[in-house]
């Protein structure tokens, strides 16, 4: 299994010849003033057979660069749409009406469910973000090896049962939560 990161959330893992990416986006600008589409953010280094999306906001789900990325019918692997209030709902309608809009195969997968792509076994595991929304983070099992991605989550009680399940880890990719956002609902 090889591993690249591709800025801010994202990454990609290959094994057996495929590549799955797990928040890729290429376009951070709705975040940041001034940004420049790309600026620190490196692309999948060829066509992807499944995407892993961990939440619905933009910085984590970029249906445009997705449907330049994955090959033809790949799976986009997601959460539920989210139950939330006006204020969250406007953070994530957007990116069900690209999703659609680029006729993304995405899928809706619940909390400890498993799927084969490839040479991959994905399994979407509970997660909470700092807000306390609801999201998923990935196990990622291939060639012999375990991976983490952890996208927006903070510390919830759900990391002693993904222990219990999944541990020892070969590489755990977790957020520095460090971004500095000025949002007038919070």
């Amino acid at each position: 299994m090889r591993v690249r990161r591709l800025g801010w959330a994202g990454l990609e893992i290959e094994a057996g010849g495929k590549r799955l990416v797990i928040d890729y986006v290429r376009d951070l600008s709705p975040l940041f003033t001034g940004w420049k589409p790309g600026e620190g953010l490196a692309a999948p280094s060829g066509k992807v057979t499944a995407a892993l999306v961990t939440h619905l906001h933009w910085d984590h789900t970029d249906a445009s660069a997705l449907a330049d990325a994955l090959t033809p019918g790949a799976p986009v692997l997601r959460p539920a749409p989210g139950h939330g209030d006006d204020v969250d709902n406007v953070t994530t309608l957007p990116a069900e009406r690209e999703l659609a809009l680029h006729r993304l195969a995405a899928e809706v997968v619940h909390a400890w469910s498993t799927r084969e792509v490839g040479p991959f076994r994905v399994t979407a595991v509970p997660s909470a973000d700092g807000l306390g929304d609801p999201q998923l983070n990935w196990v990622v099992q291939a060639d012999g090896q375990r991976v983490f991605h952890g996208g927006d989550t903070m510390f919830h009680g759900y990391w002693w049962l993904i222990a219990r399940r999944f541990s020892p880890f070969d590489a755990v990719f977790l957020p520095a939560n460090g971004a500095v956002v000025d949002a007038p609902h919070l």
